[in-house]
């Protein structure tokens, strides 16, 4: 799903910076380039609302618990895309002025008298030189803001990069610190099995002992035992002895 999502969104980075790179360019192409240039500009335009309509589907299909660092994302292309519709609509105003002008400036030049013809062309030169002088500022501005745009976007994708990169450390640390606690778990749990092998080791030696002296005195009771039996025998034999010398 995010591979999807992901693709979607490489495809619309590529889209949105041909569109801007566009739009900075109609106001220096001549007309019949221009028009061109519109009719593809706003083709590219529905290729982009029909990507981020894709980015959106696959947004809903992700389960709610990863679905917020989706949702900034679709938030700020929604925005980036808000911003090229406007920088759009603001070249083709400045497109249709300047075709207008130049329409008017030609009906003008004809229905002039021919007694003004120099006042006319002089002030139509004026016109020029300040036409050309702020079309000429006017492509530097949008240069500028094409160049600010690709700028915050950069930004944009490296805040992106970084956040992904803070949410990756912060997962590693949860995973540290519960390999930590397992392991001071687990090193608990072998100092416990220590004593008891000590304690058990302990008792068996007691137990060795104990059997040991336990041992040692049936040994010595049998040794007893069998002196005590010797001298009965020796008793009773010297006894039957002496009743026979008797007789």
């Amino acid at each position: 799903m995010s591979s999807d999502f992901e693709g979607y969104e490489q495809d619309f980075a590529v889209l949105t910076a041909e569109i801007t790179s566009k739009i900075a360019r109609v106001p220096r192409l001549p007309p019949d380039e221009k028009k061109q240039m519109v009719a593809n500009v706003e083709k590219q335009l529905e290729e982009a609302k029909e990507l981020l309509e894709q980015m959106d589907l696959e947004v809903r299909e992700i389960p709610p618990q990863s679905r917020g660092m989706y949702s900034n994302r679709m938030r700020s292309y929604k925005q980036e895309m808000g911003k090229l519709e406007t920088d759009f609509k603001r070249s083709r105003i400045a497109y249709s002025d300047e075709v207008r002008n130049e329409l008017l400036g030609d009906d003008g030049n004809s229905s002039e008298n021919q007694c003004h013809e120099n006042h006319s062309q002089e002030r139509k030169k004026k016109k020029k030189k300040k036409r050309k002088e702020n079309r000429v500022e006017l492509i530097k501005l949008r240069e500028e803001r094409a160049h600010l745009l690709d700028n915050t976007e950069r930004l944009e994708r490296s805040s992106r990069r970084l956040e992904a990169g803070y949410q990756i450390a912060v997962e590693t640390e949860q995973i540290g610190q519960e390999m930590l606690e397992n392991l001071s778990h687990d090193r608990e749990k072998i100092q416990r099995a220590r004593e008891r092998l000590r304690e058990t080791d302990a008792n068996l030696g007691k137990s060795s002992r104990v059997l040991t002296g336990m041992l040692r005195r049936i040994i010595q009771n049998r040794i007893l035992v069998v002196i005590l039996a010797i001298i009965l025998v020796v008793t009773i034999l010297m006894a039957v002895t002496f009743s026979v010398r008797r007789h």
